[in-house]
Protein backbone atom coordinates (compact mmCIF):
# COMPACT_ATOMS: atom_id res chain seq x y z
CA UNK A 1 0.00 0.00 0.00
CA UNK A 2 1.49 3.67 -1.09
CA UNK A 3 0.90 6.95 0.28
CA UNK A 4 -2.11 8.88 -0.09
CA UNK A 5 -1.76 9.93 -3.98
CA UNK A 6 -1.72 13.47 -3.43
CA UNK A 7 1.26 12.46 -0.57
CA UNK A 8 3.38 15.95 -0.23
CA UNK A 9 6.89 14.33 -0.71
CA UNK A 10 9.42 17.24 0.10
CA UNK A 11 13.02 18.45 1.50
CA UNK A 12 13.40 21.46 3.33
CA UNK A 13 15.87 24.18 4.25
CA UNK A 14 15.79 27.63 6.08
CA UNK A 15 17.48 30.43 4.91
CA UNK A 16 20.13 31.66 7.35
CA UNK A 17 21.08 27.81 7.20
CA UNK A 18 21.66 27.98 3.44
CA UNK A 19 21.16 31.82 1.43
CA UNK A 20 24.19 33.07 2.57
CA UNK A 21 24.46 37.11 1.24
CA UNK A 22 23.93 37.89 4.43
CA UNK A 23 25.12 41.69 3.98
CA UNK A 24 24.46 42.02 0.13
CA UNK A 25 21.36 43.96 -1.61
CA UNK A 26 19.99 46.16 1.59
CA UNK A 27 19.60 42.90 3.77
CA UNK A 28 19.10 44.05 7.55
CA UNK A 29 20.71 42.20 9.56
CA UNK A 30 19.31 39.06 11.88
CA UNK A 31 19.58 37.64 15.59
CA UNK A 32 21.92 34.96 13.91
CA UNK A 33 24.26 37.71 12.17
CA UNK A 34 24.84 39.27 15.23
CA UNK A 35 25.26 36.07 17.31
CA UNK A 36 27.08 33.74 15.41
CA UNK A 37 30.13 36.74 15.18
CA UNK A 38 30.76 36.57 18.85
CA UNK A 39 33.57 34.51 19.62
CA UNK A 40 32.70 31.04 21.23
CA UNK A 41 29.17 30.69 20.48
CA UNK A 42 29.32 28.71 17.52
CA UNK A 43 31.77 25.56 17.15
CA UNK A 44 34.74 26.46 15.30
CA UNK A 45 33.86 29.59 14.99
CA UNK A 46 31.88 29.57 11.99
CA UNK A 47 29.22 31.94 10.81
CA UNK A 48 26.22 31.76 7.92
CA UNK A 49 27.76 34.96 5.94
CA UNK A 50 28.17 32.24 2.89
CA UNK A 51 26.41 28.96 3.89
CA UNK A 52 25.71 27.39 0.94
CA UNK A 53 25.73 30.49 -1.31
CA UNK A 54 21.88 29.61 -2.54
CA UNK A 55 21.61 32.96 -2.67
CA UNK A 56 23.57 33.26 -6.22
CA UNK A 57 22.97 29.69 -6.80
CA UNK A 58 19.49 28.83 -6.32
CA UNK A 59 18.82 28.28 -9.89
CA UNK A 60 22.22 25.18 -9.74
CA UNK A 61 19.72 23.49 -6.19
CA UNK A 62 16.39 24.15 -7.60
CA UNK A 63 17.74 22.08 -10.76
CA UNK A 64 19.06 19.26 -8.10
CA UNK A 65 15.67 19.29 -6.52
CA UNK A 66 13.56 18.53 -10.02
CA UNK A 67 16.15 15.96 -10.74
CA UNK A 68 15.10 14.39 -7.22
CA UNK A 69 11.66 14.81 -8.01
CA UNK A 70 10.05 16.31 -4.85
CA UNK A 71 6.99 17.97 -5.09
CA UNK A 72 7.35 19.97 -2.55
CA UNK A 73 10.30 22.62 -1.02
CA UNK A 74 9.59 23.85 1.66
CA UNK A 75 11.78 27.09 2.64
CA UNK A 76 11.88 30.30 4.57
CA UNK A 77 11.95 33.74 4.10
CA UNK A 78 14.30 35.90 5.83
CA UNK A 79 11.96 38.78 7.38
CA UNK A 80 15.28 41.43 7.34
CA UNK A 81 15.91 40.42 4.05
CA UNK A 82 12.23 41.42 2.61
CA UNK A 83 12.09 44.14 5.67
CA UNK A 84 15.81 45.23 7.20
CA UNK A 85 14.61 46.84 9.92
CA UNK A 86 11.57 44.71 10.61
CA UNK A 87 8.75 47.27 9.83
CA UNK A 88 8.60 49.95 7.66
CA UNK A 89 9.99 50.31 4.11
CA UNK A 90 10.36 47.11 2.08
CA UNK A 91 13.87 45.82 0.66
CA UNK A 92 12.88 45.56 -3.67
CA UNK A 93 15.77 43.31 -3.89
CA UNK A 94 14.77 41.09 -1.10
CA UNK A 95 11.71 40.61 -2.58
CA UNK A 96 13.01 40.21 -5.97
CA UNK A 97 15.54 37.63 -4.55
CA UNK A 98 12.17 35.09 -3.41
CA UNK A 99 9.85 36.20 -6.45
CA UNK A 100 12.66 34.48 -8.75
CA UNK A 101 13.19 31.55 -6.36
CA UNK A 102 9.47 30.81 -6.50
CA UNK A 103 9.33 31.59 -10.28
CA UNK A 104 12.20 28.86 -11.13
CA UNK A 105 10.58 26.22 -8.68
CA UNK A 106 7.00 26.26 -10.29
CA UNK A 107 9.11 26.29 -13.70
CA UNK A 108 10.63 22.84 -12.80
CA UNK A 109 7.07 21.90 -11.18
CA UNK A 110 7.87 22.04 -8.03
CA UNK A 111 5.42 23.54 -5.36
CA UNK A 112 6.81 26.37 -2.95
CA UNK A 113 5.97 25.92 0.40
CA UNK A 114 7.36 29.13 2.38
CA UNK A 115 7.63 29.95 6.08
CA UNK A 116 7.44 33.14 7.23
CA UNK A 117 9.82 32.43 10.88
CA UNK A 118 12.86 30.26 11.11
CA UNK A 119 14.36 31.75 13.85
CA UNK A 120 16.29 34.67 11.77
CA UNK A 121 14.54 37.56 13.84
CA UNK A 122 15.38 41.14 12.84
CA UNK A 123 18.12 43.17 14.95
CA UNK A 124 16.21 46.33 14.57
CA UNK A 125 13.18 44.52 16.17
CA UNK A 126 15.55 42.57 18.89
CA UNK A 127 16.79 45.85 20.70
CA UNK A 128 12.99 47.03 20.79
CA UNK A 129 12.21 43.82 23.10
CA UNK A 130 11.37 41.13 20.20
CA UNK A 131 8.89 38.49 21.18
CA UNK A 132 8.44 40.51 24.64
CA UNK A 133 7.27 43.79 23.46
CA UNK A 134 2.91 44.11 23.36
CA UNK A 135 3.95 45.39 19.62
CA UNK A 136 5.52 42.03 18.51
CA UNK A 137 2.46 40.15 16.82
CA UNK A 138 1.63 43.34 14.72
CA UNK A 139 4.89 43.89 13.67
CA UNK A 140 4.96 39.97 12.40
CA UNK A 141 1.57 40.60 10.87
CA UNK A 142 3.02 43.24 8.87
CA UNK A 143 5.52 41.43 7.40
CA UNK A 144 3.25 38.43 6.50
CA UNK A 145 0.87 40.70 5.07
CA UNK A 146 3.73 41.99 2.76
CA UNK A 147 4.29 38.34 1.46
CA UNK A 148 0.83 37.50 0.90
CA UNK A 149 0.93 40.76 -1.44
CA UNK A 150 4.36 39.83 -3.22
CA UNK A 151 4.13 36.09 -3.26
CA UNK A 152 0.88 34.55 -2.43
CA UNK A 153 -0.52 35.12 -6.57
CA UNK A 154 2.28 31.88 -6.70
CA UNK A 155 3.33 30.79 -3.32
CA UNK A 156 0.25 29.36 -2.10
CA UNK A 157 1.22 27.12 1.24
CA UNK A 158 2.87 29.27 4.15
CA UNK A 159 3.61 27.73 7.78
CA UNK A 160 4.11 30.73 9.67
CA UNK A 161 6.06 29.94 12.72
CA UNK A 162 9.13 26.77 13.04
CA UNK A 163 9.96 25.44 16.31
CA UNK A 164 8.93 28.22 19.10
CA UNK A 165 10.50 26.18 21.12
CA UNK A 166 13.85 26.75 20.33
CA UNK A 167 13.68 30.07 19.05
CA UNK A 168 12.52 31.09 22.36
CA UNK A 169 13.25 28.25 24.58
CA UNK A 170 16.41 28.09 22.95
CA UNK A 171 17.24 31.74 22.18
CA UNK A 172 15.48 33.24 25.40
CA UNK A 173 15.94 30.87 28.03
CA UNK A 174 18.77 28.37 27.70
CA UNK A 175 20.65 31.26 25.56
CA UNK A 176 22.74 28.46 23.04
CA UNK A 177 20.76 30.23 20.52
CA UNK A 178 20.29 33.61 19.10
CA UNK A 179 20.44 36.31 20.67
CA UNK A 180 21.93 34.21 23.53
CA UNK A 181 19.16 35.93 25.69
CA UNK A 182 18.60 34.16 29.43
CA UNK A 183 14.97 35.35 30.29
CA UNK A 184 13.50 34.08 33.59
CA UNK A 185 10.79 31.67 33.44
CA UNK A 186 8.05 34.37 34.02
CA UNK A 187 9.20 36.19 31.06
CA UNK A 188 8.30 32.89 28.61
CA UNK A 189 4.53 32.65 28.65
CA UNK A 190 4.61 36.42 27.55
CA UNK A 191 6.90 36.19 25.08
CA UNK A 192 5.23 32.34 23.83
CA UNK A 193 1.46 34.48 24.13
CA UNK A 194 3.19 37.12 21.49
CA UNK A 195 4.40 34.02 19.43
CA UNK A 196 0.61 32.75 19.06
CA UNK A 197 -0.76 36.18 18.49
CA UNK A 198 2.09 36.72 16.12
CA UNK A 199 0.87 33.15 14.31
CA UNK A 200 -3.18 34.42 14.27
CA UNK A 201 -2.62 37.82 13.15
CA UNK A 202 -0.43 36.80 10.43
CA UNK A 203 -3.21 34.09 9.46
CA UNK A 204 -5.60 36.81 9.16
CA UNK A 205 -3.37 39.42 7.60
CA UNK A 206 -2.96 37.23 4.66
CA UNK A 207 -6.06 35.83 4.66
CA UNK A 208 -7.23 39.61 4.13
CA UNK A 209 -5.14 39.92 0.89
CA UNK A 210 -5.69 36.50 -1.01
CA UNK A 211 -8.41 33.77 0.18
CA UNK A 212 -7.07 31.00 -1.43
CA UNK A 213 -3.98 30.38 1.01
CA UNK A 214 -3.18 27.69 2.83
CA UNK A 215 -1.32 28.03 6.37
CA UNK A 216 0.26 25.50 9.07
CA UNK A 217 2.26 25.48 12.03
CA UNK A 218 5.17 24.03 12.49
CA UNK A 219 6.49 23.01 16.13
CA UNK A 220 9.02 20.16 16.64
CA UNK A 221 8.53 17.47 19.42
CA UNK A 222 10.43 14.40 21.11
CA UNK A 223 7.99 12.13 20.95
CA UNK A 224 6.44 10.01 24.54
CA UNK A 225 6.48 6.37 22.84
CA UNK A 226 5.45 3.35 24.70
CA UNK A 227 8.09 1.34 26.43
CA UNK A 228 5.83 -1.65 25.47
CA UNK A 229 2.29 -2.02 23.26
CA UNK A 230 0.54 -2.99 26.14
CA UNK A 231 -2.48 -0.72 26.88
CA UNK A 232 -1.27 0.37 29.58
CA UNK A 233 2.13 1.74 28.68
CA UNK A 234 0.31 3.23 25.33
CA UNK A 235 -1.96 5.03 27.66
CA UNK A 236 0.90 6.25 29.75
CA UNK A 237 3.06 7.64 27.04
CA UNK A 238 0.13 9.91 25.14
CA UNK A 239 -0.39 11.24 28.47
CA UNK A 240 2.86 12.09 29.30
CA UNK A 241 3.31 13.29 25.01
CA UNK A 242 0.57 16.21 26.22
CA UNK A 243 1.63 16.80 30.07
CA UNK A 244 3.64 20.12 31.22
CA UNK A 245 5.54 19.04 33.86
CA UNK A 246 6.92 22.71 35.93
CA UNK A 247 10.63 21.03 35.44
CA UNK A 248 10.12 19.86 31.53
CA UNK A 249 7.91 22.14 29.80
CA UNK A 250 10.08 23.01 26.60
CA UNK A 251 9.29 20.56 24.81
CA UNK A 252 5.75 19.43 25.89
CA UNK A 253 3.52 19.67 22.89
CA UNK A 254 0.10 21.11 24.81
CA UNK A 255 2.09 23.87 25.55
CA UNK A 256 3.24 24.87 22.71
CA UNK A 257 0.34 23.90 20.14
CA UNK A 258 -2.97 23.75 22.24
CA UNK A 259 -3.67 27.25 22.23
CA UNK A 260 -2.70 27.41 18.00
CA UNK A 261 -5.11 24.01 17.81
CA UNK A 262 -7.19 23.86 19.88
CA UNK A 263 -7.98 27.61 21.20
CA UNK A 264 -6.82 26.63 24.84
CA UNK A 265 -4.38 26.49 27.55
CA UNK A 266 -3.16 23.77 29.19
CA UNK A 267 -4.30 24.98 32.43
CA UNK A 268 -4.40 22.44 34.69
CA UNK A 269 -0.46 21.31 33.86
CA UNK A 270 1.60 21.93 36.59
CA UNK A 271 3.68 24.96 34.70
CA UNK A 272 0.33 26.20 33.92
CA UNK A 273 -0.16 26.36 37.33
CA UNK A 274 2.67 28.79 38.03
CA UNK A 275 2.82 30.87 35.77
CA UNK A 276 -0.42 31.22 34.21
CA UNK A 277 -0.39 34.74 36.29
CA UNK A 278 2.71 36.22 33.98
CA UNK A 279 0.49 36.06 30.90
CA UNK A 280 -1.51 39.48 29.75
CA UNK A 281 -4.68 39.58 31.36
CA UNK A 282 -6.34 39.76 27.42
CA UNK A 283 -5.07 36.00 27.28
CA UNK A 284 -8.27 34.61 26.87
CA UNK A 285 -9.89 37.23 24.78
CA UNK A 286 -6.31 36.53 22.47
CA UNK A 287 -6.97 32.78 22.11
CA UNK A 288 -10.07 33.92 19.62
CA UNK A 289 -7.31 35.32 17.93
CA UNK A 290 -4.65 32.92 17.81
CA UNK A 291 -7.19 30.03 17.06
CA UNK A 292 -7.44 30.68 13.83
CA UNK A 293 -8.04 27.80 11.31
CA UNK A 294 -5.26 26.40 9.32
CA UNK A 295 -4.90 23.54 6.55
CA UNK A 296 -1.92 22.08 8.00
CA UNK A 297 -0.01 20.76 11.18
CA UNK A 298 3.45 20.38 10.70
CA UNK A 299 5.50 18.52 13.26
CA UNK A 300 9.41 17.96 12.79
CA UNK A 301 10.45 14.94 14.67
CA UNK A 302 13.76 13.24 14.75
CA UNK A 303 13.95 11.15 18.01
CA UNK A 304 11.74 10.19 20.98
CA UNK A 305 11.87 8.90 24.50
CA UNK A 306 10.48 6.03 25.91
CA UNK A 307 7.07 5.84 28.99
CA UNK A 308 6.14 2.86 30.81
CA UNK A 309 3.15 3.21 33.48
CA UNK A 310 4.36 3.29 36.66
CA UNK A 311 1.09 1.14 38.08
CA UNK A 312 -0.58 3.85 39.88
CA UNK A 313 -2.36 6.04 37.33
CA UNK A 314 1.37 7.88 36.26
CA UNK A 315 4.07 7.09 34.19
CA UNK A 316 7.53 6.71 34.61
CA UNK A 317 11.01 7.36 31.98
CA UNK A 318 12.51 3.81 30.73
CA UNK A 319 15.94 4.35 30.00
CA UNK A 320 17.52 3.07 26.17
CA UNK A 321 18.88 -0.11 26.54
CA UNK A 322 23.16 0.33 26.14
CA UNK A 323 24.58 0.82 22.88
CA UNK A 324 21.18 2.14 21.30
CA UNK A 325 22.13 3.45 17.79
CA UNK A 326 22.97 7.80 17.39
CA UNK A 327 23.32 9.56 14.46
CA UNK A 328 26.58 11.78 13.95
CA UNK A 329 25.01 14.56 16.76
CA UNK A 330 23.97 11.79 19.12
CA UNK A 331 20.17 11.71 18.58
CA UNK A 332 18.57 8.42 19.01
CA UNK A 333 17.55 6.45 15.93
CA UNK A 334 14.18 5.89 17.06
CA UNK A 335 12.27 5.18 13.92
CA UNK A 336 8.84 4.28 15.91
CA UNK A 337 8.88 8.28 16.93
CA UNK A 338 6.96 8.90 13.14
CA UNK A 339 4.45 6.05 14.45
CA UNK A 340 3.20 7.11 17.16
CA UNK A 341 4.31 10.88 17.05
CA UNK A 342 1.64 11.43 14.29
CA UNK A 343 -0.76 9.15 15.74
CA UNK A 344 -0.79 10.62 19.51
CA UNK A 345 -0.93 14.40 17.39
CA UNK A 346 -3.86 13.45 14.75
CA UNK A 347 -5.84 11.88 17.68
CA UNK A 348 -5.94 15.19 19.53
CA UNK A 349 -5.41 18.01 16.95
CA UNK A 350 -7.58 16.51 14.14
CA UNK A 351 -5.95 18.51 11.26
CA UNK A 352 -3.71 16.96 8.36
CA UNK A 353 -0.21 16.16 9.43
CA UNK A 354 2.79 17.12 7.31
CA UNK A 355 5.92 15.66 8.92
CA UNK A 356 8.15 19.01 8.19
CA UNK A 357 11.37 17.82 9.45
CA UNK A 358 12.79 14.39 9.71
CA UNK A 359 16.25 13.54 8.86
CA UNK A 360 19.67 12.47 10.16
CA UNK A 361 23.45 13.74 10.48
CA UNK A 362 25.75 11.24 9.71
CA UNK A 363 29.74 11.74 9.47
CA UNK A 364 29.46 12.44 5.39
CA UNK A 365 32.46 12.59 3.46
CA UNK A 366 33.71 12.39 -0.38
CA UNK A 367 35.40 8.44 -1.22
CA UNK A 368 38.17 7.18 -3.27
CA UNK A 369 35.39 7.16 -6.24
CA UNK A 370 34.46 10.89 -5.56
CA UNK A 371 30.93 9.71 -4.40
CA UNK A 372 29.26 10.14 -0.95
CA UNK A 373 28.02 6.90 0.81
CA UNK A 374 25.64 7.21 3.27
CA UNK A 375 24.11 3.86 3.86
CA UNK A 376 22.85 4.53 7.25
CA UNK A 377 20.71 7.68 6.32
CA UNK A 378 18.78 5.45 3.78
CA UNK A 379 18.18 2.42 6.58
CA UNK A 380 17.66 5.79 8.88
CA UNK A 381 15.14 7.58 6.54
CA UNK A 382 13.50 3.99 5.10
CA UNK A 383 12.48 2.65 8.65
CA UNK A 384 11.40 5.96 9.80
CA UNK A 385 8.73 6.12 6.50
CA UNK A 386 7.61 2.22 7.08
CA UNK A 387 6.84 3.61 10.89
CA UNK A 388 5.10 7.12 9.16
CA UNK A 389 3.35 5.10 6.51
CA UNK A 390 1.68 2.57 8.94
CA UNK A 391 0.23 5.59 11.16
CA UNK A 392 -1.20 6.51 8.04
CA UNK A 393 -2.25 3.02 7.10
CA UNK A 394 -4.13 3.10 10.78
CA UNK A 395 -5.93 6.23 10.22
CA UNK A 396 -3.70 9.37 10.63
CA UNK A 397 -4.23 11.73 8.39
CA UNK A 398 -0.66 12.17 7.00
CA UNK A 399 -0.28 14.37 4.14
CA UNK A 400 3.19 15.31 3.72
CA UNK A 401 6.83 14.41 4.47
CA UNK A 402 9.98 16.76 3.71
CA UNK A 403 13.10 15.62 4.38
CA UNK A 404 15.64 17.94 6.33
CA UNK A 405 17.80 18.85 4.41
CA UNK A 406 18.00 19.50 0.95
CA UNK A 407 21.89 19.93 0.96
CA UNK A 408 24.02 20.26 4.15
CA UNK A 409 24.09 23.64 5.90
CA UNK A 410 24.93 25.83 9.11
CA UNK A 411 23.61 23.65 11.63
CA UNK A 412 23.23 26.32 14.50
CA UNK A 413 25.72 26.00 16.90
CA UNK A 414 27.57 23.06 15.31
CA UNK A 415 28.00 24.92 12.44
CA UNK A 416 29.21 23.11 9.29
CA UNK A 417 30.47 20.71 11.48
CA UNK A 418 26.86 18.35 11.36
CA UNK A 419 25.43 16.99 7.80
CA UNK A 420 21.77 16.60 7.57
CA UNK A 421 21.80 16.72 3.18
CA UNK A 422 20.78 14.48 0.72
CA UNK A 423 23.38 16.75 -1.67
CA UNK A 424 27.06 17.03 0.07
CA UNK A 425 27.90 20.36 0.21
CA UNK A 426 32.29 20.55 -0.58
CA UNK A 427 33.35 23.57 1.77
CA UNK A 428 36.45 23.32 0.57
CA UNK A 429 35.95 22.93 -2.97
CA UNK A 430 34.04 26.31 -4.47
CA UNK A 431 30.35 25.01 -2.31
CA UNK A 432 30.40 21.82 -4.92
CA UNK A 433 27.25 19.88 -4.63
CA UNK A 434 27.64 16.45 -5.09
CA UNK A 435 24.29 14.24 -4.67
CA UNK A 436 24.76 11.40 -1.97
CA UNK A 437 23.58 7.90 -2.08
CA UNK A 438 20.37 9.02 -0.10
CA UNK A 439 19.33 11.61 -2.80
CA UNK A 440 19.62 8.66 -5.33
CA UNK A 441 17.28 6.06 -3.23
CA UNK A 442 14.38 9.14 -2.23
CA UNK A 443 14.32 9.48 -5.79
CA UNK A 444 13.03 6.24 -6.28
CA UNK A 445 10.83 6.37 -3.00
CA UNK A 446 9.38 9.52 -4.28
CA UNK A 447 9.01 8.13 -7.91
CA UNK A 448 6.82 5.02 -6.53
CA UNK A 449 5.13 7.16 -4.10
CA UNK A 450 6.76 4.63 -1.01
CA UNK A 451 5.47 1.62 -2.54
CA UNK A 452 8.70 0.19 -2.92
CA UNK A 453 9.75 1.00 1.10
Amino acid sequence: MSFRKDFMWGVASSAYQIEGAAFEDGKGASVWDMFTHERGKIREEHTGDVACDHYHRYEEDVALMAELGVKCYRFSICWPRIIPDGIGKVNRAGVDFYNRLIDCLLEHGITPVATLFHWDYPYELEKRGAWLNPDSSDWFAYYAKVCAEEFGDRCKIFYTLNEPQCFLGYGYFAGCNAPGRQWHSYEILPALHNAFLAHGKAVQAMRSVRSDLQFGYAPSSDVCAPATDSPEDIDAARRRYFAVPEDEWMWCVSLWSDPVMLGTYPVDEPFMKNHIQTLPKTWEEDLKTIHQPIDFYGQNIYTQSLWSSDGKGGWQWVRNPMGFSKTSNNWCVSPRCLYWGPKFLYERYKTPIVITENGMGCHDTVSLDGKVHDPNRIDYVHRYLLELKKAAEEGADICGYMYWSVMDNFEWGNGFTDRFGLIYIDYLDGLRRIKKDSFEWYKGVIASNGENL
